[in-house]
């Protein structure tokens, strides 16, 4: 699949802009700030429902201004799909798909997939557990749209759990007043056990594709792997290392495991006012040959397992979603690589249906990833085929 448009009316840095591209390679440059990355950002915001930059919708509208709209013309085979997305300051966000109004927002999913990388995603190798969550769940989304209700569900039984915990600090364990706390510890356990077990999943199948896409891009040879830390094992939650790994994904094996692990520390979360079993608490081991990603491999190393990690979502996405190919793109990472894994990633991406990058020096980028250039000034576009 392909975008041929984009519209955005006060998005970001953009009062209105159109953007028509093409199938293959679209270059976007400009120098930091003109609002090259915001129009990759609009895309990529489309196909999740997310930003790599910020957490929530808000930033996305431009100052001062009360709503901002998303247009996107996609097209996969012969058959075109307009989604249009209005986010509000005020009030709810709306959707349209084909001119009809959408029941929910996140029916847009799935009409366009896309996979970016950016410098950011070093996080998801270097940094905290909820990048490395982050990244999987997105993937989720994207192969399993309903999934995002799933995500949705949880966060809203988490949220009630741990109020409901906040102020039943003073009752004791055993009162009949938490009776309210075991019912939410049922949906937490239903809802919760459904994202672990698609975690576990989604693993086993990107695993694979990881092992391919680091060969490809890395002079190291090591062998990356991912494993699922899972709260539902840990001895000593105070401890990370104590937290073992997954070994099944089977949903009634892990309600039976998140159901114990609430009875064991049911007199810790009382006493603290918070949910400490969950999804929301896992993490993924990333993993090169025995050693842990973070903290032991050196940053040339970091790069390449973050950049295979995206390269193997694309390539898994590629297998399985209805659309086919995703969008792929490379967002001002081509300054931060050396020649050698600048000439690798040009060779593996430059058969996408459809790559858009940004670069702020045309130069930073192989000559073979230059069919289409846009030039990118103070939220103005000027195109260029070279």
């Amino acid at each position: 699949m392909h975008v041929k448009h984009l519209t955005l009316s006060n998005f970001r840095n953009y009062q209105t802009v159109e953007l028509a591209l093409n199938q293959g390679i679209n270059l976007l440059v400009g120098k930091n700030g003109q609002g090259k990355t915001n129009l990759a950002e609009a895309i990529f915001y489309a196909a999740t429902l997310s930003s790599h930059r910020v957490s929530g919708y808000l930033p996305l509208i431009k100052q001062g201004e009360s709503k901002a709209i998303i247009r996107i013309l996609a097209r996969f085979d012969d058959r075109e799909n307009l989604l249009e997305l209005e986010l509000n300051t005020q009030g709810s966000n709306r959707a349209r798909i084909n001119k009809s109004d959408a029941t929910r927002v996140r029916d847009v999913l799935g009409y366009v997939n896309a996979v970016i990388f950016s410098p950011e995603d070093l996080d998801i190798v270097k940094r905290d557990p909820s990048n490395r969550r982050a990244f999987i769940d997105e993937l989720i989304v994207q192969l399993t749209p309903r999934m995002a209700g799933v995500y949705s569900d949880y966060e809203r039984v988490l949220k009630q759990r741990n109020t409901l915990l906040k102020s039943a600090r003073n009752i004791p364990a055993g009162s009949s007043s938490l009776s309210t706390l075991d019912s939410w510890d049922q949906s937490l356990v239903r809802i919760g056990s459904e994202i672990i077990s698609a975690r576990f999943d989604i693993t086993a199948r990107l695993s694979p594709h990881l092992q391919e896409a680091y060969s490809a891009i890395a002079d190291e040879k090591n062998d990356p792997s991912v494993k699922l830390r899972s709260s539902l094992l840990s001895n000593d939650l105070e401890s990370e290392t104590s937290v073992e790994f997954l070994e099944s994904g089977n949903r009634e094996e892990i309600e039976n495991l998140f159901q114990e692990r609430l009875k064991e520390v049911r007199t810790k979360e009382l006493e603290r006012g918070v949910t400490l079993v969950g999804p929301h608490r896992d993490d993924l081991l990333l993993l090169l040959g025995t050693l842990p990603a973070k903290g032991y491999i050196s940053h040339g190393e970091s790069w390449s397992y973050a950049l295979a990690l995206k390269l193997a979502s694309a390539e898994l996405i590629r297998k399985e979603a209805r659309a086919g190919d995703p969008v792929l793109i490379l967002d001002d990472v081509f300054a931060e690589l050396d020649s050698t894994r600048r000439s690798r990633l040009a060779a593996l991406v430059s058969h996408n249906e459809q790559v858009i990058i940004t670069a702020a020096v045309a130069e930073d980028v192989p000559s073979e990833l230059s069919a289409t250039r846009f030039y990118v000034k103070a939220g103005a576009l000027e195109v260029s085929d070279d």
